[in-house]
């Protein structure tokens, strides 16, 4: 089930991501998956996925931006 659960919160997170940088669902998905930030999320020790869906986009836009 957790599986289930992380991947809507993935397609909240990259639609989220798509409207904060004006930009479409897909390349938003091409961003997202070239980010540490996916990586960190999918790890379960690092416990990201706990963290609401705006926190992660911000880790992302500051990912991309640096």
């Amino acid at each position: 089930m957790r599986k289930d659960v992380l991947w809507r919160k993935i397609g909240r997170i990259i639609m989220l991501l798509s409207e904060e940088l004006d930009i479409s669902p897909l390349r938003a998905l091409h961003l997202f998956y070239g980010t540490e930030t996916c990586k960190q999320l999918s790890d379960d020790r690092t416990e990201l996925f706990l963290m609401s869906d705006e926190y992660i986009v911000e880790n992302i836009i500051n990912e991309i931006r640096r």
